[in-house]
């Protein structure tokens, strides 16, 4: 799958790790829809790349409002031919601890918008690649999520985010199998560490200390990297059905 001349809806698009791929993927030449909830820092980045560029406000766990940045995306140049989600959010909180028992609707928040989210861009977005004329390689689309280390690597108080990362792991092989018979592949994404606005807001030791965690290289993971590997993955016509870990061979302690 080319990027450039292809429709592209970048889910979660307005800020961090989906800033960067909106960027890139803009750059190499595609019409780009960025869906977000955050309308000032989309509208501001739409502004800025300017041409082949839309915002549309939705929420990931909104059927109606995915629908319509799908919609948006599929009436693009070129139509709706590559999907990438990094809308998420996170919550920290131990099964149970001194105050008692986990949470329960905050556990239920981090699944509908990591997890239930993620399924609502990737059903939707390959509903409308599956009508559209195949390429000359009979490819109609590309899935991208966004999972993470903490589905494998969990760390203490990470248990909703951690299932609810494990459950986009889960979904990408047989989500692959799924849409095989139609050309549309299905990858994931799971980053480790990463420079996004979240780890701005600590204190520039923390943030280097947590850098120096990373075998190689000993440094937080920059967006610009996720937005690479995402290109590369709609690139490559043989990636299908695989997660793929963008870590520096980091493995998280258990705190």
């Amino acid at each position: 799958m080319q990027i450039r001349d292809s429709g592209a809806l970048i889910a979660g698009g307005a800020s961090g790790l989906g800033e960067a791929t909106a960027r890139l993927f803009h750059a190499h030449g595609a019409s780009v829809v960025i869906a977000d909830l955050n309308e000032d820092k989309g509208q501001a980045l739409t502004g800025e790349l300017g041409e082949r560029t839309q915002f549309v406000r939705a929420d990931v766990t909104d059927p109606d409002s995915v629908q319509a940045a799908v919609d948006a995306a599929t009436a693009q140049p070129g139509g709706l031919r590559i999907s990438v989600c990094c809308a998420g959010i996170g919550w920290a909180e131990r099964v149970a601890g001194k105050r008692g028992a986990h949470s329960l609707p905050p556990f239920e928040t981090v699944i509908r918008v990591n997890l239930i989210g993620t399924f609502n861009v990737l059903r939707l977005a390959a509903a409308a690649m599956m009508v559209a004329e195949p390429l000359a390689s009979g490819e109609r689309g590309v899935c991208v999520n966004t999972a993470s280390i903490a589905a494998f690597d969990g760390q203490i108080g990470q248990i909703s985010y951690s299932a609810s990362k494990g459950g986009i792991v889960g979904m990408t092989l047989p989500a692959a199998r799924d849409l095989a018979a139609v050309g549309i592949r299905v990858c994931t994404i799971a980053p480790g560490t990463f420079d996004t606005p979240l780890l701005a807001a600590l204190p520039q030791e923390n943030r280097d200390e947590l850098g120096r965690a990373i075998p190689f290289p000993p440094r937080l993971g920059r967006p610009s990297e996720f937005g690479a590997l995402a290109a590369h993955i709609v690139e490559n016509e043989m990636l299908n059905g695989e997660v793929i870990r963008l870590d520096g061979a980091l493995r998280m302690p258990p705190r």
